[in-house]
């Protein structure tokens, strides 16, 4: 199924996931999302969502990330497992599964995955019906599911697209007109409409213009300095905003710093008697700098900075738009002496041969950098979805 934002594609996969194990107790079914945080945050609970609107007894283990479902866990296991480590993809047997959002990862990637996923299909039904694998994603350009299901289809291969008009009933007020209103047109036709077209060329942030958005603006004495971070080991980087009137202003930046440590040291020293908040990469939570005991946001929080981090990063493509939204709205200064390196990486930075944000031509550090805070305090609104709604739109 490949279908636009709010089209009921995860409900329609959990909904599927659990038929099939209501149809073969004894099977087991595996459940594949990108990462673990999505497991814990939209896995976890879609699923007890519709086995309690069923009446179906059921246990969430997070420990060994599976559902056990039926009286006593008599009717096996909906066991889950990630992407973003397809050597975990082992050690186990399922008759059926169903992969959420597969053509978020880069082709290569995703065809490794996929071959893992359909080498666990092998338990045998009892009445001799073959295994199946069902994916529900978002197209993102001419990626895996696209050449898997669309352009050289193999037997068995069935593609199911829909739009998010489809689900229009069942969805908020001003939802579809909200993407409408923060999506160019290619990414309509991918995200509101669930086409294939072509997300790799082009500039990242096209909405950039040096003319345009050059600022003169300047740290003064008393601003609480607004600081995007990117962590990289040897390749630090840093973009200092001020705000004027609630419009962000790039007034500097730093690049190619150490560590972690290095970087708190240069803030202090470059920016002392300043209230200094942070925005960094969400997975420095996860990261040792320089063989330190403590994670990078532990290092941070430590120095006394005021850390503003959500527990896991946007999409790249939220960052990415939240960038292009503001810039289009004439609403980011950039000062273009204090920041060259981010007034670059903002003109050249383009897209790869896997429709993500290019990485060979190290731009992407100082992006990402002035990125994290702009998507935290200026971040793309997307309308809530009610998960029940979505479910009835789909049965």
């Amino acid at each position: 199924m490949v279908a636009g934002f709010g089209a009921g594609k995860t409900h329609a996969a959990v909904y599927r996931a659990i038929a099939r194990k209501l149809q073969y107790p004894a099977q087991n079914v595996a459940y594949y999302l990108p990462t673990y945080d999505l497991v814990r945050n939209i896995g976890f609970p879609r699923f007890a969502e519709l086995l309690d609107g069923l009446g179906i007894q059921h246990k969430i283990n997070k420990t060994d990330a599976d559902v056990v479902i039926g009286p006593g866990g008599g009717w096996g296991r909906v066991i889950f497992r990630t992407m973003d480590t397809p050597e975990r993809i082992i050690g186990y047997e399922v008759a059926d599964s169903l992969v959420d959002e597969l053509d978020t990862l880069p082709t290569e990637k995703a065809r490794e995955v996929w071959n893992k996923i359909i080498s666990r299909n092998r338990q045998k039904k009892p009445d001799g019906s073959l295994n199946t694998v069902a994916v529900a994603t978002t197209p993102e350009g001419f990626r895996f599911v696209y050449e898997r299901w669309q352009k050289n289809p193999a037997p068995g291969y069935r593609i199911i697209k829909a739009t998010t008009e489809s689900n229009a009933k069942n969805l908020p007020d001003g939802y579809i007109q909200s993407l409408r209103d923060s999506y160019p047109a290619n990414l309509l036709a991918a995200y509101l409409d669930g086409e294939f077209v072509n997300l790799t060329s082009g500039s990242v942030y096209p909405e950039f213009d040096r003319g345009k958005h050059a600022s003169t603006e300047a740290i003064q004495a008393g601003d609480t300095l607004h600081i995007g971070m990117d962590f990289n080991v040897q390749r630090m980087a840093a973009v200092v905003f001020v705000l004027r009137g609630g419009k962000p202003h790039a007034v500097q930046e730093y690049t190619d710093v150490l560590d972690t440590p290095a970087m708190i040291a240069l803030l202090k020293a470059r920016h002392e008697g300043h209230s200094i908040m942070v925005y960094p990469d969400a997975s420095g939570k996860n990261r040792k700098s320089n063989s330190a005991s403590e994670s990078d946001i532990a290092l941070l929080k430590q120095a006394r900075f005021q850390v503003c981090v959500n527990p896991v990063n946007p999409a790249v493509k939220d960052r990415v738009l939240a960038v292009n939204q503001l810039l289009a709205r004439d609403g980011l200064g950039v000062n273009l002496d204090r920041c060259p390196m981010f007034v670059e990486a903002l003109e050249k930075q383009s897209y790869d041969k896997n429709g993500e944000p290019d990485k060979s031509a190290g731009l992407d550090h100082i992006n990402d950098a002035g990125g994290y805070f702009i998507a935290y305090r200026f971040p793309i609104r997307k309308p809530g979805i009610s998960g029940q709604r979505e479910l009835r739109g789909f049965v």
